[in-house]
């Protein structure tokens, strides 16, 4: 796979669609479109670490609600993140973030607001796994 992710057009939001060759990989390519949103990821220094953890036997609202832990980690703490790593047992998801504060002069891209329901796909495909999802802008 040489694209990791791919916008599509969604009315006033933005459309996301993420591949791995794990559903684990798809979640955390997810994650970087979405932050790629907001911020340059190549511009992001991986400085900190954050944690994400939580139950979801379905794979659609794990995909949600992954997007929106990180999300609100993310405003809590001041933090962009660029890099990401995700692996679940059943129903159980584990998850890591690495980015650094914003910045004063720090470019911001388009704020996202939220991951959302619209949309919603997670499969596996004959190259992998595919995540897609429109978040809120």
């Amino acid at each position: 796979m040489t694209r990791r992710y791919r916008y599509f057009d969604h009315e006033a939001d933005i459309g996301i669609e993420a591949q791995g060759k794990t559903l684990d990989e798809a979640f955390a390519n997810a994650a970087l479109a979405m932050f790629a949103i907001m911020a340059e990821p190549a511009t992001v220094i991986p400085e900190q670490e954050v944690a994400v953890e939580f139950e979801e036997a379905d794979l659609e609202l794990a995909l949600v609600t992954w997007l929106n832990q990180l999300l609100g980690q993310a405003r809590l703490r001041g933090l962009v993140f660029c890099a990401f790593e995700l692996e679940h047992e059943a129903a159980h998801w584990r998850g890591r973030a690495w980015g650094m504060p914003w910045r004063p002069g720090s470019e911001r891209g388009t704020e996202v607001e939220g991951a959302t329901l619209t949309m919603l796909k997670v499969e596996e495909t004959t190259k992998g796994w595919l995540a897609r999802c429109v978040v809120d802008v």
